[in-house]
């Protein structure tokens, strides 16, 4: 490489920017004292030339290399005290990633190399280490390349609108029989026209995607042999995961994107800003921790040596300090901006608005989200708890934001399970959480309803399994949940009792149903249509296999009945006018003739007293809602055996049932006002009623 003299620069746009003539690289350190710029081969396996950055405006390094092109691979070494017990991790001997760099190249390998200590002292994170790690880490990639978008538009699906399908990359394309093998695992894949086409015929609006920020993995961590396959260990926030990458272009995700906007899919990501996969005091020194260990991450009072962690993966990032907090921002513009993605998911969303150990709505986060114009116009989703002080905050996320409702989750599961005394929770859940979410002018929308996510049991397994089955993920069946509140219908796992079968496919009939035709944002775990196992594993983060896998072609008839099923529920979702609701209910007359918006009926025929609301033991109630000129009546019955129901006095030319998710209902021509019908065991039934 020819020796060129270096410029100045510019402090602004941090990360590396190429103009046609050169590239700007600007680098923010608070508390560095002096950072090169290291230039790598193509490969990034030879360091070509080093470059000592001496502009700092304001805590930004910057430097300005003429005739760099885009590919130009490099890496940072940033200088400064290692004194651990002040926070200060720095190490020169240690290569660091471009915390805005927007591509990786080369493979991150396991070697002590990569730790800013002697792995081999005694005195552990206090020591230093002199091993060079260039050889071991991947090297930021300058990129400057155009993409034809094709005037690509984002859909804009209205949220009242909006079916979430969560997914994962690798795991849904991997072992699909239609897509070819070098295209299984990746956007690519997410692409095929049989992927694309089995998700228009099921009728999801929004595709969520798992954790595709660039990550490594946690095989760091002391006895630690299996990867993080679902994703939540990020280590940028700007470069696609390499491993999802067919060539290594990141145009391979702009393409899913516009193949997907073309179908009128919105692509959603689920993020992880809350922290790293650098862990805590013992993780490795990659990028942040040793840029600036002290602004990065949130440390502890007592001891900076250690982090305060609210996420329970060793440190939590430090979103109060200004500059971190751009990072964040600047990810999140670029993500739609560039790569014109329609939302996002924020992992443990209360670790992002605490300003130390106390969540604060007015924090820096919410306040630059709800002023940024480029954010206003996507979806936002926060999962809104994380393990710290009063880290459960349901329902305190500000407008616009749409909530994960894990108290849905539990009252549908109890409800299905056969548990009493479920009946005023289920009612409050069905009807959109007012209770939770009817304040600050929020909507019936906020509440994303779900039943299933990545974490916990499957759809089939609810049904199938009493107890989680983690053994495979090697911490003896310590780890995940013991609150799934699930039923395995008598046998524990596989059985071919045709009672038991049956009434599994039954019940998830039924969760299905129940979160399509409840009011909220409904969300569920792509295979959940499919009646995907995971064999009982509830905590399958590490799980690169047939555990996490949808293995296409071992579909059984009862997934495919179960296919049909969710696409016909979602297809009268859409069809209902009612879930377009974006008001509370009220419970009140909306008109002279004394109907109300929402109306809560017994068996009986009869709007639910305070005694029925009292009743521990009832098993099944119904919700009439105003649907244009007609209404809509709902009725969820999960008693194990036929309920004698007589219809309430809604008065209607016609009552015409719209599903039976039991496939059991038999006296059709008998529905009209006051006649008495049988509810199927295990059943929801949808009838509509025409003026």
């Amino acid at each position: 490489m020819a020796t060129v003299k270096p410029l100045p620069g510019n402090a602004f746009p941090l990360g590396s920017h190429y103009d046609g003539k050169g590239v700007n690289f600007a680098l923010f350190s608070a508390n560095a004292e002096k950072i090169e710029l290291c230039l790598f081969d193509e490969s990034g396996a030879e360091e070509l030339k080093r470059y000592e950055l001496t502009e700092n405006d304001n805590n930004i390094w910057h430097i300005y290399i003429p005739g760099l092109k885009p590919g130009q691979t490099y890496g940072y070494r940033v200088y400064g005290p290692y004194m651990p017990e002040q926070g200060h991790r720095f190490n020169p001997n240690k290569l660091l990633i471009d915390p805005y760099g927007k591509k990786l190249v080369g493979k991150l390998i396991w070697h002590k190399a990569i730790f800013g200590y002697d792995v081999d002292s005694p005195n552990a994170d206090l020591s230093f280490s002199t091993l060079d790690s260039a050889p071991y880490v991947p090297k930021s990639a300058v990129v400057a390349g155009s993409f034809d978008w094709e005037n690509d538009r984002h859909p804009y699906t209205k949220i009242e609108d909006t079916v979430v399908y969560e997914t994962h990359v690798r795991g849904y394309t991997k072992v699909h029989p239609l897509i070819p093998d070098k295209d299984r695992g990746t956007f690519k894949g997410m692409t095929s026209r049989s992927v694309v086409s089995y998700l228009k015929w099921l009728g999801v609006t929004a595709v969520e995607l798992l954790p595709i920020h660039a990550f490594f993995g946690n095989r760091h961590k002391k006895g630690w042999i299996n990867d993080n396959y679902w994703g939540y260990e990020s280590f940028s926030f700007f470069a696609p995961e390499q491993t999802y990458l067919c060539h290594g272009e990141i145009d391979e995700f702009k393409q899913m994107v516009k193949t997907l906007h073309k179908q009128g899919f919105e692509v959603l990501l689920d993020v992880v800003y809350n922290h790293t996969g650098e862990g805590n005091q013992m993780g490795p020194t990659l990028c942040y921790r040793g840029i600036d260990n002290a602004s990065y991450y949130t440390l502890s009072n007592e001891n900076k040596r250690y982090y305060y962690d609210s996420t329970g993966t060793g440190a939590s990032f430090n979103l109060q300090n200004q500059y971190v907090l751009k990072l964040v921002m600047d990810s999140l513009r670029y993500w739609v901006e560039e790569m014109h993605v329609d939302g996002f998911r924020f992992d443990l969303a209360t670790t992002l608005c605490r300003y130390r150990t106390d969540f604060k709505k007015d924090c820096g986060f919410l306040y630059a989200v709800k002023q940024d114009p480029v954010l206003n116009n996507v979806k936002l989703i926060a999962e809104p708890w994380d393990i710290g002080y009063a880290g459960y905050q349901v329902g305190s996320f500000p407008p616009r934001w749409n909530e994960w409702n894990d108290k849905y989750r539990d009252t549908v599961r109890r409800f299905w399970k056969g548990d009493t005394y479920q009946i005023p929770d289920l009612a409050s859940r069905l009807s959109g959480s007012s209770d939770v979410f009817n304040h600050e002018n929020r909507n019936i929308t906020t509440s994303v309803n779900f039943v299933t996510a990545h974490d916990g049991f499957t759809l089939h397994d609810l049904v199938s399994y009493n107890t989680k089955h983690n053994f495979s993920n090697g911490e003896d069946n310590r780890d995940g949940s013991n609150s799934n509140w699930s039923w395995n219908s008598g046998a524990e796992g596989e059985t071919a009792n045709p009672q038991i079968l049956e009434n599994r496919l039954q019940r998830a009939k039924g969760m299905m149903a129940t979160l399509l035709l409840s009011f909220g944002t409904p969300m569920f775990l792509a295979g959940d249509e499919l009646f995907n196992s995971r064999f009982g594993n509830n905590n399958p983060y590490c799980q690169d296999n047939v555990i996490s896998w949808i293995v296409w072609e071992a579909v059984r008839e009862d997934g495919r009945e179960m296919a049909r099923f969710t696409r016909r529920v979602i297809s009268l979702r859409k069809k209902l006018k009612i879930f377009t609701r974006r008001k509370f209910f009220e419970g009140k007359e909306q008109n002279r003739k004394g109907v109300k918006d929402l109306t809560w009926y017994n068996e009986r025929g009869l709007e639910f007293s305070a005694e029925d609301w009292a009743d521990n033991s009832r098993r099944s109630l119904a919700y009439s809602v105003l649907n244009g000129t007609s209404s809509v009546l709902c009725i969820f019955n999960v008693n194990a055996g036929e309920v004698s129901w007589r219809l309430p006095g809604i008065s209607g030319e016609n009552w015409n049932l719209l599903l039976d998710s039991s496939g059991k209902f038999v006296n059709t021509e008998g529905l009209g006002m006051h006649k008495i019908i049988q509810v199927p065991a295990w059943s929801v039934l949808v009838i509509e009623i025409k003026k």
